[in-house]
C-alpha cells in the first residue's frame, strides 16, 4: 500500500475524526446527550490539550475519538501508523493496529516532563484522563434499588450495575484535609458522620463484606480520584464491593513519604468506618496502579510488620505513624497493577520498553527526582521501596503486569521475593499492554476486556481466601 500524502499531523487526525460519524456511534450507545459536535476550527492539539473543565463531565470528546479509531479498517490504521512513524506489528507482536495508532499519536503529542511544570502537567492529565472515560460512569444511580429480589437472583454471579459515590473529607497525616471518594452499589447514600451501618443492600451486593482501598497511579506526582474514577466505578459495579479511593498528597510539593503516611491514615479511616460501608475490618483489600501499587506494597508490609527504626527517622511524626500502624489489622489481600516496587535496580524491561511507549525512562527519572530529591529520607530507605523491607508476613498478593512496560520485571522480582517468603502470590501478565492500560479500558476493547478479567480474577482470589479462612475456623470448631 502506498504511503499517505505528507500532510500536517493536525490535518490528518482531524480528517480521521471527520470521516467517522461520532454522533451516530453515540446513538447506538444511547449517549447522544453526552456528545458535542467537534469544532472543525480546532486542531487536534486544541481538542486534547484545551479540553473543557473537569467539572463538565457531559463532554467526553476524547473518549469517542479514541474509541472510534478502533472501528477504522485495519489497512487504513496501518497506513496512519506508518505515516506517524509508529510501532509495527513485528515490533509489538501482541498489539493490534488500534492500540499502535494510540501509541503513535501519543509519541507525536508528548512533551518532555519538567519538575517546574508538574502542576501544569497535573491539570492536563486530570482533564485528559476524565475526557477518555465513558460518560456512563459519571451517571450516579438515582433511583432506589428494589429490595424484593429473589434469593436466586441475589445468588447469581451477575452483579447490579448501579453505582453511587460520594466524596468525604478526612484528616491526612499532618492534620490537614484529604479527600476520599467512596463508591457503593445501589442508590443509597452512606452516612459516615453518624456511623450508620448499611444493611439494606449489603447482603445483596456485598455478601463478602469486603471493602477495597484504592491508591491511584501517576508517578507520585499526578493523578487524583477523578483520573481513576472509571476503574473504581467498574470494580464496584462488577464485584459489589464498596471502594474507597484516596486523594493523597503529591510531589514535588509533598515529597516522600507524605503519600505513604496519608495512605496509612486513609487505611485507618477505612478500619474505623468499614461498618458504614457494610464491610468487615478484617476484609479490607488494598489496590493500586503504578505508583499507587507501590504505595500498596509499602502499606501491606508496614501494617503487617511495622519497622520501628524506619519510622524513627521521621522523628515525632514517624513515631505517631508507627503507633498507628501497630493498632491496624492486616489487609486480606492486595491487587497490584504494574506497580513501582524497586527504586534502585534496573531490569531487562527497562532496556526493552524505555522509549516510545506511555511511560519512558525520562518520565521515571523526573518522577523519581520530584518524589525523592527533597525527601527527609535517603533514597535507599525501607519507606521508599518494599524491596528494602521485611516482606515475610505480607498479605496474599495478586500482581498484574503489562508486557510493554519498563516496570514489568521489577513487579515480577517483587512477586518472586514474596513467594520465597511463603506468601501466597498470583501473577498475571497482559500481553500487548502498555503501562497505564487501565486508563484506556473504555476506548480499547481488548484492554477493556482484560481489565474486566483482572477484576474478576482478583475478586475470585479474595473470595477463595475467605472460603479457606472459614474452612479453617470450621475445622477448629469441630476439633474442640
Amino acid at each position: 500500500m502506498s504511503n499517505l500524502p505528507a500532510i500536517p499531523l493536525n490535518t490528518l487526525l482531524n480528517k480521521i475524526m471527520e470521516a467517522f460519524d461520532l454522533t451516530a456511534l453515540g446513538r447506538l450507545r444511547n449517549d447522544t446527550d453526552e456528545i458535542s459536535h467537534l469544532d472543525e476550527a480546532k486542531s487536534i492539539k486544541d481538542k486534547i490539550y484545551n479540553y473543557g473543565p473537569i467539572a463538565d463531565y457531559r463532554k467526553h470528546t476524547l473518549h469517542y475519538v479514541m474509541k472510534s479509531l478502533g472501528h477504522l479498517p485495519t489497512p487504513l490504521l496501518n497506513s496512519l501508523i506508518e505515516y506517524l512513524d509508529g510501532p509495527t506489528s513485528k515490533q509489538y507482536l501482541h498489539v493490534d493496529a488500534h492500540l499502535r495508532l494510540i501509541l503513535a499519536v501519543n509519541s507525536k503529542l508528548k512533551k518532555p516532563l519538567q519538575i517546574s511544570q508538574m502542576a501544569e502537567l497535573r491539570k492536563k492529565f486530570a482533564v485528559d484522563a476524565v475526557a477518555m472515560q465513558s460518560p456512563q460512569v459519571w451517571r450516579k444511580a438515582t433511583s432506589p434499588i428494589k429490595h424484593n429480589l429473589s434469593p436466586l437472583k441475589c445468588a447469581s454471579k451477575k452483579k447490579p450495575s448501579q453505582v453511587n459515590w460520594q466524596d468525604e473529607t478526612i484528616v491526612n497525616a499532618d492534620n490537614g484535609s484529604m479527600r476520599v471518594r467512596c463508591y457503593h452499589a445501589g442508590a443509597e447514600q452512606v452516612d459516615f458522620r453518624n456511623q450508620t451501618v448499611r444493611t439494606t443492600t449489603d447482603s445483596l451486593y456485598n455478601p463478602d463484606e469486603i471493602v477495597m482501598l484504592f491508591f491511584h497511579g501517576g508517578g507520585f506526582c499526578i493523578g487524583d480520584v477523578d483520573t481513576h474514577h472509571e476503574f473504581c466505578h467498574s470494580v464496584c459495579a462488577q464485584t459489589g464491593w464498596p471502594i474507597v479511593s484516596v486523594d493523597y498528597r503529591l510531589a514535588p510539593e509533598h515529597p516522600s513519604p507524605a503519600a505513604l503516611r496519608d495512605c496509612i491514615h486513609a487505611y485507618s479511616w477505612v478500619v474505623k468506618n468499614c461498618h458504614s460501608l457494610g464491610a468487615s475490618p478484617d476484609r479490607i483489600v488494598i489496590a493500586g496502579d503504578s505508583a499507587g501499587g507501590g504505595l500498596s506494597t509499602l502499606i501491606a508490609q508496614q501494617v503487617s510488620t511495622p519497622t520501628e527504626e524506619a519510622w524513627a527517622d521521621l522523628g515525632a511524626d514517624g513515631q505517631t505513624t508507627f503507633d498507628l500502624l501497630k493498632a491496624l489489622p492486616s489487609p486480606l489481600a492486595q491487587l497490584l497493577l504494574y506497580p513501582v516496587t524497586d527504586v534502585e535496580n534496573d531490569y531487562p524491561s527497562w532496556e526493552l520498553y524505555g522509549e516510545g511507549l506511555l511511560l519512558e525512562h525520562e518520565d521515571v527519572a523526573i518522577f523519581d527526582a520530584a518524589c525523592l530529591d527533597h525527601s527527609p529520607l535517603p533514597r535507599q530507605h525501607v519507606l521508599n521501596s518494599p524491596m528494602f523491607g521485611n516482606n515475610d508476613h505480607v498479605c496474599p498478593t495478586y500482581v498484574v503486569t503489562a508486557e510493554l512496560d519498563v516496570l514489568r520485571d521489577e513487579a515480577f522480582a517483587y512477586a518472586k521475593q514474596l513467594h520465597s517468603h511463603g506468601v501466597k502470590v498470583k501473577t498475571h501478565i497482559v500481553l500487548g499492554a502498555p503501562h497505564g492500560f487501565i486508563n484506556l479500558m473504555s476506548v480499547h476493547k481488548k484492554l477493556g476486556d482484560e481489565t474486566k478479567h483482572i477484576i474478576e480474577g482478583f475478586s475470585n482470589f479474595a473470595r477463595r481466601l475467605i472460603k479457606k479462612e472459614k474452612s479453617g475456623l470450621s475445622s477448629s470448631a469441630n476439633s474442640l
